[in-house]
Order: structure tokens, then sequence, then C-alpha cells
């Protein structure tokens, strides 16, 4: 099923639709495995963000089962994290040589990318018990299916544009929040947050486009774009601290030296680019926005 809510359906059974067919999603690729066990993590992890992006937007309204069931995907993600997460550095690795600013600093990336490989295939080697952790994880996918299976919600129109109109204001307002820390730092956690902030925002966009698709598509794809902005400077910061606390992975000092000086200047033009692309992504007022999509939603619904 599209990840999209549908303005004519009951909001209970679409809602179980939509979060139903991630979930399923997730399990079929974790148990067929179609391109390869670390393809399936990823796939897997990605319906996992739908997931909690679609629980977000009715937090107001059903709080507990938010609380609950954001955790178990927490929990699920973690769970499938191990190589991915070493498989994201050497993307990332790959993404600095392409704005290495000399010669030298190319070929010290790409020692340091050699190195995080190597590293990368070892982690995945040694990872003994990775089908013991997709079988937890399929199990925990059904439990996930019938706590699902037994929310329900009032789908009276007025009431369901309400609910929607709610848990868009507290995403644009959580996103504002974000926005302003990262005015006031340049501290990771603070653009990390703002990735996800974006995220979330991306996904229930998605979810709500029939109520404004050629809007919705355009905000979607600049939201896209800041996602995939702040996911490399996220994975600059990491990369960092990995290097910091094991200055082997650069290979030398001198490599080290390097990665850093190419760190540090990418950090700064992709801060920078990512707070100018925010203000675009969230320029409306969130009490307005929000506002704008109860009342479309309604529309859609007659």
């Amino acid at each position: 099923m599209t990840y999209a809510f549908d303005p004519g359906r009951p909001f209970t059974e679409d809602f179980h639709a939509v979060g139903a067919a991630q979930i399923r999603c997730a399990m079929a690729v974790l148990s067929e495995q179609p391109a390869g066990v670390h393809e399936a993590i990823h796939d897997a992890r990605k319906s996992f963000k739908r997931l909690r992006s679609l629980y977000r937007l009715v937090a107001v309204d059903a709080p507990g089962f938010r609380k609950q069931e954001n955790a178990r995907i927490r929990s699920m993600a973690r769970n499938l994290s191990t190589v991915r997460d070493a498989a994201a550095l050497v993307e990332n690795a790959n993404y600095l040589r392409l704005h290495a600013a000399s010669e030298e600093q190319q070929v010290a990336l790409d020692k340091v990318s050699s190195i995080l490989t190597a590293r990368r295939d070892r982690i995945a080697e040694e990872e003994t018990d990775l089908d013991g952790k997709i079988a937890s994880t399929i199990l925990s996918c059904e439990e996930a299916l019938a706590a699902l299976a037994r929310l329900a919600f009032d789908d009276g129109r007025r009431k369901t544009a309400r609910r929607l109109e709610k848990g868009w204001r507290r995403t644009l307002k959580r996103a504002t929040a974000s926005i302003a820390a990262c005015e006031a730092s340049t501290d990771a956690a603070a653009f990390h947050q703002l990735r996800k902030r974006t995220q979330d925002y991306r996904m229930q966009l998605a979810l709500l486009r029939a109520a404004w698709p050629s809007a919705m598509q355009a905000k979607r794809a600049q939201a896209r774009e800041l996602v995939d902005l702040l996911g490399h400077l996220n994975d600059l910061a990491t990369m960092t601290s990995l290097v910091n606390e094991q200055p082997e992975l650069a290979g030398n000092s001198q490599n080290q030296a390097h990665l850093l000086s190419a760190v540090i200047a990418r950090q700064e033009e992709l801060r920078r680019e990512a707070l100018k692309r925010a203000e675009a992504v969230f320029l409306d007022r969130p009490k307005h926005e929000s506002r704008t999509i109860g009342l479309l939603w309604l529309e859609a619904g007659r």
C-alpha cells in the first residue's frame, strides 16, 4: 500500500493499513533478502523511519501508543544497526573524496576509505548472530502489528482534520525549535535533531499529499534535499568522533590531519547551506500552516 492517507476512508482503518504496510514490508524484505542481507537491513530501517513518523503525527491523540511503539521501533532499528553504521561511514568517506581540496587530501581520503571498507567487511564477517537478530526483529514486527490493530480513533471528519492539524503543528514547532538551536550552536546533536524533524516533515507531507498533491510534492522535494544534506553532516560528525577514538582508522597522523581538515571545511559549508534551506522548507508559521492543513483535509474528504 502507498504511504499516504485517503481522505475518503475512515481514519482508523486507513491508519492501520498504512502502518501495517510498513511493518509487513520490513518483515518481507528481512525474510526474503532479495538484494542481500545488508540491503535488506537498510530497507527495513527505512520502513521503521516511516512508521515512527506516522506514529508521531498522532502522538497528541495516542500518546501511550506512540511512546510504547516508538521504543519498540527504536529497539528494532538498533538491533540491526552495527553493519549498516559501518557501511554508512564508508559511504561518507567516499562523499568526502568528491570534495577533496588538493591531490594530497585526495590520496589521504582514498586511504581512509580503504581502511573503513576493510573495517566494514570485518564487522560483517564477525557478526555471527545476524540471523538471530533478524529473526528477533521479525518477531518484534509481529508484536507491532498486534499493537497497531488494537489502536482506535474517533473517525469523525472534523475530529480527524483536527487531529492532523495538531500533529502537523507539533512537527513544525519541534522543527522551529531545532532551527533555533542550530542557529545558536554548531553542536552536531542540534543539527542531528533538525534532520530528524525534517525527516518527520517529509514523511508527513507524503502521508497527507492527497490534500494538495502539487504543493506537497514540491515541499517533499525541498525537505528531501535538506534531509540528505543534514545526513552528510551527521555522518561527518560520527566519522570525526570515531577517528578521534581510533586514530588508526586514518592510517597515520598525516592522513588524520588531511581527513580532519576536509571534514571541518565540509562541515562549515553544510551547516551554512542547511540553515539556508531550512528557512525555505519551514517558511510558514506552525499555527498558520497547520490550520491550512486541517482545512485542506476537510475539503479533500468531501
